[in-house]
């Protein structure tokens, strides 16, 4: 069979103008590399696959990619074919300017909360679930599927949250979702398009959540966190069906704030839902490492006590990786047909082959032993961190550590949260990646009380660290004397996470981050 574009292996778009075929050839090939549309390593057609593609005689295109290779454009390499060469100087500052992180690199040492351990992902396991799911799988599955998620998934979830965190729910009720934040967009969307005006959040919290809210329409309102979790009194006299922009909903870390790490009390569980029930507001329970507790038992979901009113988000971002795009939306009844509307709308459904993975994964049981294997390293991580801070910097107390992948280190010693930005430089220049409290306040609001309840030495109860306020003093959010600035004059602290860097790396970290505090 003749050699043409319907079977030449490698298509490649290029328009050839001019009457000297060869040279209009060159140019073209040229341009396309020096503005970057085919990258450095890509591999081109054979010179006999590209004359048939452009009714050119092959020895004009041979000598074309020759004068390329000269010039530095092309490489070529006997038996590997033409390849578009790696010109380290790029033609402008573009890429550069697109990427400043890339063009900075990376830190020898990361402790930047929010990531598990990437090198710990059960590769050998996913791939052997991936191998034996799609084998498995009948062709319907590969089509375009319910926007809910495959029923196979749904129903393996709602066993696993049921005997896991406690979620009450049927497979009907749980959406697929492409990762927490699509999660929080859909019920963002969905619940402006049923009039509401704002969602209230945790004084402390990740600012992208915020952003994405705001970027579905609703107005933000911040609730202070104490050492009992979100003040709920604060929700006191918002109803969701009230005048226009009414407070429809609440977005809560119960089981672990994030970043504080505190636990939502019982006295302060129920009382959220007292009103939610009240007001017809939804509670929108953030569980995003709910499978990590190490010195307390399992807090469960605060789904399981009202399935009603709480809107229940997982994800596989903080127990396998956030590059898997992975969470599940359990809804109370009156939502979901409005909720799958809204998916469908967005991206109609969440990749098909991640799904039929993770219901292998969860079924055979690989993901519960991963699970324990991770928290018994996670576990000895944060005791190690513990200890060493104990012993270098003993000002230093280490605070929210009953669960989760990151620690509050708070400073003490007279330092405020306006002294952090320097902090965190100076540890930058020693190659340690770690962010400042004050990053996730909601700007403007004075921030939430001291955790000084879960401050641990060792596992064992310690005192607050020196210029850390204990309870009945005034904190987090609590007005103080003589004017000061709220927020920016709030003891500093630091947000570390254990969780992020790699098994060989983390004693160089814990080393990096006692060299900065000194």
């Amino acid at each position: 069979m003749s050699e043409t574009w319907a079977n030449s292996g490698v298509d490649l778009l290029l328009e050839v103008r001019g009457r000297r075929r060869r040279a209009g050839l060159e140019y073209a090939l040229r341009e396309a590399v020096r503005g970057g549309r085919l990258a450095p390593g890509t591999r081109l057609p054979s010179s006999r696959a590209l004359a048939a593609e452009l009714g050119m005689a092959r020895n004009s295109v041979a000598d074309a990619y020759g004068q390329l290779v000269a010039e530095g454009w092309l490489t070529a390499r006997q038996g590997s074919g033409t390849t578009v060469a790696d010109r380290s100087t790029p033609a402008d500052g573009h890429a550069a300017a697109l990427h400043p992180a890339h063009a900075a690199g990376r830190r020898a040492y990361d402790l930047t909360p929010g990531s598990p351990d990437l090198a710990g992902f059960p590769r050998s396991g996913w791939l052997a679930a991936a191998r034996k799911a799609l084998t498995a799988a009948p062709s319907r599955e590969l089509g375009y599927p319910d926007p809910r998620g495959l029923p196979g998934l749904r129903e393996s979830l709602a066993g696993y949250l049921a005997r896991v965190r406690g979620v009450r729910t049927e497979p009907g009720r749980i959406i697929i979702c492409s990762g927490f934040v699509q999660a929080l967009n859909l019920l963002s969307v969905a619940l402006r398009g049923r009039g509401a005006g704002a969602m209230a959040v945790e004084s402390y919290g990740f600012g992208m959540h915020r952003d994405v809210i705001r970027a579905a329409g609703l107005a933000t309102r911040p609730v202070t966190v104490d050492e009992s979790g979100a003040r709920i009194g604060e929700l006191a006299g918002h109803r969701a069906d009230g005048p226009a922009g009414a407070l429809a909903a609440v977005l809560l870390t119960p089981a672990h704030q994030y970043p504080l790490g505190v636990a939502l009390t019982a006295s302060r569980r129920a009382e959220v839902l007292r009103w939610a029930g009240d007001s017809g507001g939804l509670v929108i329970e953030d569980d995003y490492d709910g499978e990590f507790r190490y010195d307390r038992r399992p807090l469960g979901a605060l789904q399981g006590l009202a399935p009603g009113l709480v809107a229940y988000v997982g994800t596989a971002s903080k127990s396998l990786a956030p590059g898997l795009s992975l969470a599940w939306l359990v809804l109370p009844p009156y939502l979901v047909d409005l909720l799958v509307e809204t998916k469908r709308l967005s991206d109609g459904h969440t990749g098909v082959l991640e799904q039929l993975t993770l219901d292998e994964f969860i079924r055979s049981g690989a993901y519960d032993r991963h699970i324990r294997r991770s928290r018994l390293r996670y576990r000895r991580r944060r005791d190690r961190l513990v200890s060493v801070l104990a012993e270098r910097s003993p000002d230093v107390a280490v605070t929210g550590i009953a669960a989760g992948l990151h620690a509050v280190l708070r400073l003490g010693r007279g330092l405020r949260q306006s002294d952090e930005a320097a902090i965190v430089s100076r540890a930058a220049r020693a190659g340690l990646a770690i962010e400042g409290l004050g990053e996730y306040r909601y700007d403007g609001h004075p921030g939430c009380h001291a955790d000084t309840a879960t401050a641990r030495r060792a596992g064992a109860g310690a005192a607050p660290g020196r210029g850390e306020p204990g309870r009945g003093e005034p904190g987090y959010g609590e007005p103080r004397r003589g004017g000061r600035r709220p927020g920016q004059d709030e003891p500093a602290a630091l947000v570390a996470g254990y969780g992020s860097p790699p098994d060989h790396a983390f004693a160089g970290a814990l080393e990096a981050l006692c060299d900065v505090l000194g």
